[in-house]
């Protein structure tokens, strides 16, 4: 547990130090405490027992909370930490207040439906299964979160200010710059990527370069490999083509916020271009996903010009006659019985929980069936598992075969490649004193780590989970 210091200008690595979640950073000044992002842990079971311990700072002692975007391994442990005592403000640009206000508590409910769930197949090896926060939980951590602009410096505690900066990747995604007033009486300034998204996107605005930074911590995601070359459209054109002539079901694990919205944005393309049939079944098997659809379609000033004059033209592109939204539990288990071709939309992305798993289980064994993934799969999580050629999986207390055909295609990713983070990095006017790499396996950060180095000159540094920096 971090104690304060006085008159020290620090910064504490909680989470997201050699794993893609987790996300939680501490700036400490001049016994100010404000925490960037509040994640979960996700992936293995070594991390996911992480969310049950200590949060590694006294949530009494924090000043407040700024959020870079509404993901959950960026946000939710939230209601965690004012469970545990934590009542000052939480930051966060307007539309991840928007994609809070569902994802919360959807979040806390399907924690506690999980939790049900394993008591009463006997399977978790805790007697009896406990929800890690509730919906409930959830709700009242809802009313701290306040809205700020992105562009305007916010006062977020004395001496600290901090400006939203838009960063891609997902609806409302900041990178965020923190000013202090260091103990020499100057300021420091530290830029915190998030996750940072890919130029040329449909939906979103690019990333916006940094202006100037004393520390930037950013993230490594895909710090060790590119993207696919090919156009991610036709890419899904490809697989949606296959799906047809079989007759056969396009499953698609896909994040709630983000994914799932660009997917149904290519999807509708292809077929207002003649590519797919208009009246080939598109099911949106998510609640917080069906949700985050009309947020994505309502929050005009984030689209891109390509999103904004489709709109124009004929109302929101990510909607259309073909598209199905199944809202209820009833209506997803239908799903089970329909045959193709259709293609079926449906949260976790990487498998660790959601109405996906369901699914997997009825159509995992059948040879015809289509499981493609679009997201970052992280270490330890059943996509992973799956991706890397597994015959066989656990999926909910059962042993389900993989003879379904396995795709990916890595450039719907929402982060940004190698490449793409080295050139963002590298539009900054001044070089920082330090660049911490988080937010990606050692591999990749190892990788990234020596191309920095090579390329740009800048020293980089990879943070170890709880390690604690003085800064100059």
């Amino acid at each position: 547990m971090f104690r304060p210091r006085d008159a020290v200008a620090s910064l504490a690595f909680l989470g997201a130090a050699g794993t893609v979640t987790g996300s939680r950073y501490l700036v400490e000044t001049d016994g100010r405490r404000i925490l960037i992002d509040c994640g979960l842990f996700q992936g293995k079971s070594e991390l996911r027992q992480k969310n049950w311990g200590p949060p590694g700072v006294d949530p009494k002692s924090l000043d407040a909370i700024i959020l870079t975007h509404a993901h959950i391994d960026h946000t939710g442990y939230l209601p965690r930490l004012v469970k545990q005592g934590f009542g000052g403000p939480v930051f966060a640009s307007a539309p991840t207040k928007a994609l809070l206000d569902i994802m919360l508590p959807d979040a806390g409910r399907l924690q506690e439906e999980e939790a049900r769930f394993v008591n009463q197949a006997g399977y978790s090896r805790h007697n009896p299964a406990l929800a890690l926060f509730t919906e409930e939980d959830a709700r009242r951590t809802l009313p701290m979160v306040r809205r700020a602009p992105f562009g305007e410096a916010i006062e977020a505690a004395p001496g600290f200010s901090f400006t939203f900066h838009r960063v891609g990747h997902i609806l409302g995604a900041a990178f965020i710059l923190i000013e202090t007033k260091n103990p020499s009486g100057g300021k420091t300034r530290i830029v915190f990527s998030g996750d940072v998204g890919r130029k040329s996107i449909p939906i979103l605005k690019d990333p916006e370069p940094i202006a100037g930074a004393d520390y930037v911590l950013l993230e490594s995601t895909y710090g060790d490999r590119l993207h696919g070359a090919e156009d991610p459209k036709e890419a899904l054109a490809r697989v949606c083509e296959r799906i047809v002539q079989r007759k056969a079901i396009l499953l698609i694990p896909a994040f709630a916020v983000g994914r799932t919205q660009e997917v149904l944005y290519h999807l509708r393309a292809l077929q207002r271009e003649g590519r797919l049939s208009p009246k080939l079944p598109i099911y949106v098997d998510s609640p917080m996903a069906i949700s985050t659809v009309d947020l994505y379609c309502d929050f005009t000033p984030e689209h891109d010009f390509e999103m904004e004059e489709l709109r124009n033209l004929e109302g929101c592109p990510i909607e259309g006659p073909s598209v199905q939204f199944t809202r209820s539990s009833d209506d997803s288990k239908r799903l089970n019985q329909i045959r193709g071709p259709a293609v079926i939309l449906s949260a976790s992305g990487m498998l660790n929980g959601g109405r996906i798993l369901h699914h997997l289980i009825h159509r995992l064994p059948d040879p015809g069936t289509v499981l493609l993934f679009v997201g970052y799969q992280a270490e330890g999580t059943l996509g992973r598992s799956i991706l890397e050629g597994a015959k066989e999986v656990q999926v909910l207390g059962q042993t389900v075969r993989v003879a379904a055909e396995i795709e990916e295609i890595s450039a719907l990713s929402a982060h940004a490649d190698a490449k793409e983070l080295l050139e963002w990095l590298s539009e900054i006017p001044e070089k920082p004193r330090e660049v911490f790499l988080v937010h990606g396996e050692d591999k990749a950060r190892t990788v990234f780590q020596q191309s920095i180095k090579d390329k740009l000159g800048f020293a980089v540094s990879l943070p170890r989970q709880d390690e604690r920096r003085e800064l100059e």
